[in-house]
């Protein structure tokens, strides 16, 4: 064998036990993702709450527990999370939204909330017409392309 083939095959067999790796580990964030859903799913409860401000902030910003800060890994602790402030009967208390709701979160509104813990899983109104998530802006690239594909006579990208 050439020294050319003994390298190829050396690339190849770390290139594959890579994937495997990568497998692995995979299937297992995806037993521990399920196991802390369904203890979500365990623990929630309708709450009635007032949506005082909303925002993506950082952990450490956010106005939550400390103990809840101390127990997340260091590399999340720099993430944005998306954070409500609510009022649950009298007091004031900083809850993390799932990302997925977050934007129709209506503020300064009454809603009624699935919450498990600090965690809320979904909102629904409670008083007055829910509002329509805003409208996105478009970008002048995004703009430029839909103003190309008028003038070719293609169809709009959504």
């Amino acid at each position: 064998m050439t020294t050319g083939q003994i390298v190829l095959l050396v690339i190849l067999a770390i290139l594959i036990a890579a994937v495997v790796a990568i497998v692995i580990v995979g299937k297992k964030a995806q037993k521990k993702q399920a196991e802390q859903q369904e203890m979500l799913e365990a623990n929630k409860q309708v709450i009635s709450m007032l949506v005082i401000d909303k925002k993506r902030m950082k952990m450490k910003d956010s106005g939550l527990p400390q103990m809840v800060i101390d127990q997340t890994p260091k590399l999340m602790r720099g993430t944005k999370l998306p954070i409500i402030k609510a009022k649950i009967g009298p007091q004031i208390l900083s809850l993390i939204s799932d990302e997925k709701i977050f934007d129709s979160i209506p503020v300064k509104k009454e809603v009624k909330a699935v919450v498990s813990g600090i965690y809320v899983l979904d909102v629904k109104g409670l008083h007055g017409k829910a509002e329509a998530a805003p409208v996105k802006k478009k970008s002048a690239f995004r703009r430029a392309v839909e103003k190309a594909q008028e003038k070719a006579g293609a169809k709009p990208l959504k």
